[in-house]
């Protein structure tokens, strides 16, 4: 017979919950709202895993996070991985660059190690700038074919 922790909720807490279940920004929220949810209605864990389609540690997990923080427990935790070369004074630089007049990534690049900017790749910028929906274009210098001659001198 599964063993059952009742969580109790009172209303204010329970209205915050439905109300990230409909309106929340973030999926993983939603879906942990949801399950202190059930479990509020009295519903086991392993009922909760099966009707949620979730493992039933990640059921436990949820409510003992939701015991030991409450609110708190429901976004993410901050994600490890590499700080961010451009800082945002940078990136409003390369902004201001290129809404005053068109440049092209290699040229934006140079301005900004001539500045002092931190050395970055070409292609770093250019998503920074992307994500800031800047378009890029790689320049074509000509659409027509090159007239090259044959060995035997004719046009092709």
């Amino acid at each position: 017979m599964p063993t059952r922790k009742i969580l109790q909720l009172d209303e204010d807490r329970r209205a915050q919950l439905q109300n990230i279940v409909k309106r929340g920004s973030y999926w993983r929220e939603r879906e942990r709202a949801q399950t202190l949810l059930l479990l509020d209605s009295g519903v086991f864990a392993e009922d909760v895993a099966i009707q949620m389609g979730l493992n039933v540690r990640t059921v436990r997990i949820t409510h003992t996070n939701w015991r030991q923080t409450g609110m708190a427990s429901l976004p993410d935790l901050p994600r490890s991985g590499a700080p961010r070369k451009l800082q945002p004074e940078h990136v409003e630089r390369l902004v201001q660059w290129a809404e005053a007049e068109p440049l092209t990534a290699a040229a934006l690049l140079a301005r900004h190690l001539d500045a002092g900017g931190p050395s970055v790749h070409v292609n770093t910028m250019v998503a920074t700038l992307k994500g800031l929906d800047f378009v890029c274009k790689r320049t074509r210098h000509s659409l027509k074919k090159a007239a090259t001659k044959t060995p035997s001198g004719k046009q092709p």
